[in-house]
């Protein structure tokens, strides 16, 4: 490790200011960060230091995903093998060829088989996610001439988790490309955006590509002729059937762990718990957000359940699926609690997770054409966040003066 970083320190000079790699510097700060900690510190009494940068941060929210990057995997080899145990055939495609010669199989009982089949359609889309990604960051880092931030880190692990398995691979690269162009960089950059990039990036591909990224067959990966099989997400069947479309479908406990369709990593309501666990007692995610997110959820449902209709059976679904199916779980504890986008004030926190809380359900229950509300919602508020924190600070303002008025 020595001899690495002298051989660092001696090639460094050619990225400094007048060196004639100079317009370089970006991504040499970048591979220089990434192996060691910085060789500088910030001069001066009047900084604030703290234990936790941003690597670090960064670092927990990627850990605190493991349980969702397993359930990616797993889920969708499980929903694949599970589609052609009941009579589906396997499209010809190379993640199937490579499963037959690796001679796994298609068995849903096998968890090895499940995990490996689900990676062949999982890690090609992270890979694309960072490659594109991270290209964009570097490019707008040199022409910028500032650092190469940590943020699309965990942009990048967030997006695939957030995609069907059969999704494009050049959609991937150009959801991607929006969410870090337009959802960030032309606010400026890591902690400018006022939306969340990864969201972005999805809706970006949902309204842009709604084919390929909703509807019957793209949530089982690999298969076809599915004759008594279907690949509908149990939310969008919920919101045509109502809870008849659960009974006898999925049970709680099923949806609960995430074995069901749906987006590669979020359907694991389990696997967000543990996540949200972490986040919570390592202060990087907000319990304030993710609690009041629950509370408007509730609230929004048991008034709509008191309401109901002759023609919406959505109506009386009752607020634990709601937790359950879609996106909720995960958009609540990864999405929501996005320090950037989400309130800075302790009472915005609060307001700013009801609201989501609020229109997720709206979203889902009224519109017939999205039963997922859980995107929208978190973008639209990410939108009025800083008008909150604006209000917030105006009326603790005005109670300061009124208390020590005269």
């Amino acid at each position: 490790m020595q001899t690495l970083r002298k051989l660092l320190d001696t090639q460094s000079r050619h990225f400094q200011k007048g060196g004639r790699l100079e317009k370089l510097h970006a991504i040499w700060e970048m591979a220089d960060t990434i192996l060691y900690t910085p060789g500088y510190v910030t001069d001066g009494p009047s900084h604030v230091r703290d234990g936790l940068d941003l690597k670090r941060m960064m670092t927990v929210v990627v850990i605190s995903l493991a349980g969702c990057i397993y359930m990616a995997m797993y889920n969708t080899g499980y929903q694949a093998h599970l589609a052609i145990s009941k009579g589906a055939a396997p499209l010809a495609t190379w993640q199937t060829r490579a499963m037959e010669m690796l001679g796994l199989g298609f068995d849903p009982g096998d968890t090895w088989a499940c995990i490996v089949h689900g990676a062949l359609y999982f890690f090609p889309v992270l890979l694309v996610t960072f490659a594109v990604g991270g290209a964009w960051e570097v490019l707008f880092a040199i022409v910028r001439k500032h650092e190469v931030n940590e943020g699309f880190f965990v942009t990048g692990m967030l997006f695939p988790l957030i995609l069907p398995p059969a999704i494009p691979l050049w959609q991937v690269a150009l959801g991607t490309t929006f969410g870090v162009v337009i959802g960030k960089e032309v606010f400026g950059g890591t902690g400018m955006n006022i939306l969340n990039p990864a969201l972005t990036a999805r809706a970006f591909l949902f309204f842009a590509y709604p084919a390929q990224i909703s509807g019957d067959a793209v949530w089982t990966a690999a298969v076809t002729s599915p004759d008594g099989v279907s690949g509908a997400t149990w939310l969008a069947r919920t919101a045509v059937e109502g809870k008849a479309a659960l009974a006898g479908g999925v049970t709680w406990w099923d949806a609960f762990i995430g074995l069901i369709p749906g987006s590669m990593g979020e359907t694991s309501a389990l696997a967000c718990l543990a996540g949200a666990a972490l986040l919570i007692l390592t202060g990087v995610g907000s319990w304030r957000i993710m609690t009041s997110v629950a509370v408007g959820t509730i609230a929004m449902t048991l008034l709509l359940n008191g309401v109901g209709s002759a023609t919406n059976p959505f109506f009386d679904l009752p607020f634990w699926w709601h937790f359950l199916l879609g996106g909720w779980a995960f958009g609540t504890v990864f999405m929501a609690t996005d320090p950037v986008s989400a309130p800075a004030s302790t009472a915005g926190a609060y307001i700013y997770g009801f609201m989501i809380g609020v229109l997720a359900v709206l979203i889902r229950v009224v519109n017939p054409a999205y039963p997922e509300g859980m995107m929208l919602a978190i973008l639209l508020m990410n939108v009025f966040a800083p008008l909150i924190d604006h209000f917030v600070v105006r009326a603790n303002i005005k109670r300061r003066m009124a208390r020590y008025a005269g």
